[in-house]
């Protein structure tokens, strides 16, 4: 489930590192190149609005294979597209088609022991984490290297590769939910109104993944400006050094076991926050860079895994579509980070960047300790 997991979601995030040269291709400004960034992962919270609560109702792993088909041949298209919008038309299926992840995460936390099943959830998510970050590396190695469209016909090979894996490995798992489709999405309005700690969980975490993209979105333009003169290949190193935080997911899941998942959010929330500071006053120095992503990565997705760790305690018999509206509030602020993140570093630069992103952590903070009191 971890190396699913890992390998699925690095689909979201293999084009962050290649967004300045596929503007040059398509001869198109900064601005406008991050919107495949935007596109993917508007796609992906479509795919967690849409096709993850089946995770409920349908058979899991047949649904999980076919959606890895599925972005086999999205990746296939997104590395042949002759114009952008074509690609960023392309990049929006990949998304949807890359929610599987969010369909593993329920099946885990329903196959762990109660006592456990934070410091669980937090080792598959540990799985999911490197390959968010080092899907960052590899593509800015490859793109530098071979070119962007490289990155994505590999990543179309390794989704059918691992639609093999999953056909032979995977145990199937039977749905919990009698009824149809329709009745399946007005179920999710209706978790969404009884439960106030499903909603300040999915508002915490929109605020603290906007944060997150503000920064990882305009990375690669950053290294490239004046201040470093650097390329996609030293973009894609500073998703090795994030992968750091991915080390802390098992712990913050055994925080939440222990202390409580408010206390972890908080922490991790504080680390966020102090990651900013860094980034704004020493983000000139390389040194200053490179510890600031590690506290960033360690602080967002020790509130993350803690507020997962919540929302699954809730209602165990609807896990798919606890994670449906938590995952669709993630990811709605991430896309909205990084529209912002590319508006703020138009026109204010690294400064705005680090102003925007420091913002959206104080909102989360704001939230989580005032909300629902």
């Amino acid at each position: 489930m971890a190396l699913t997991c890992g390998l699925v979601v690095a689909n979201i995030y293999y084009n962050q590192p290649l967004l300045a040269a596929i503007g040059r291709t398509f001869h198109i400004r900064d601005s406008q190149a991050s919107l495949v960034a935007t596109a993917t992962q508007v796609g992906y919270t479509l795919g967690m609005l849409l096709v993850v609560p089946l995770g409920d109702m349908l058979e899991r792993k047949r649904l999980m294979l076919w959606m890895l088909l599925g972005a086999a041949a999205c990746l296939g298209a997104a590395a042949l597209a002759p114009t952008f919008g074509m690609l960023a038309s392309a990049s929006v299926l990949i998304g949807i088609c890359s929610a599987v992840p969010q369909l593993l995460l329920p099946m885990a936390a329903h196959l762990a022991p109660e006592a456990d099943r934070g410091r669980i959830v937090g080792r598959i998510m540990s799985g999911l984490l490197i390959g968010i970050l080092l899907s960052r590396t590899v593509s800015g190695y490859v793109g530098a290297h071979l070119g962007w469209r490289v990155v994505f016909e590999g990543a179309a090979g390794l989704m059918l590769a691992l639609a093999g894996l999953l056909a032979w490995r995977l145990p199937t798992d039977r749905p919990t939910f009698q009824g149809t489709y329709t009745s399946l999405m007005k179920s999710l309005l209706t978790l969404t109104t009884e439960l106030a700690p499903l909603r300040r969980s999915a508002l915490v975490g929109a605020s603290v993944f906007a944060a997150f993209s503000v920064f990882w979105t305009t990375l690669v333009f950053y290294l490239e400006s004046p201040a470093y003169h650097y390329g996609s290949a030293v973009a894609g190193f500073f998703g090795l050094v994030g992968a750091v935080g991915a080390l802390a997911a098992p712990l913050a899941g055994k925080m939440a076991d222990t202390r409580g998942p408010r206390y972890a959010i908080t922490a991790g929330l504080g680390l966020a926050l102090a990651a900013y500071l860094l980034l704004g006053l020493g983000g000139g120095y390389l040194a200053g860079l490179v510890v600031g992503v590690i506290l960033l990565d360690v602080g967002v997705q020790s509130a993350h895994i803690s507020n997962q760790t919540l929302v699954f305690s809730l209602r165990p018999e609807a896990r798919s579509r606890l994670n449906t509206v938590y995952m669709t509030g993630y990811f709605t602020g991430g896309s909205i980070g990084s529209i912002v993140g590319g508006i703020a570093w138009t026109h204010l630069g690294w400064p705005g960047v680090c102003v925007v992103g420091s913002a959206f952590v104080a909102l989360a903070l704001m939230i989580h300790r005032s909300y629902g009191r």
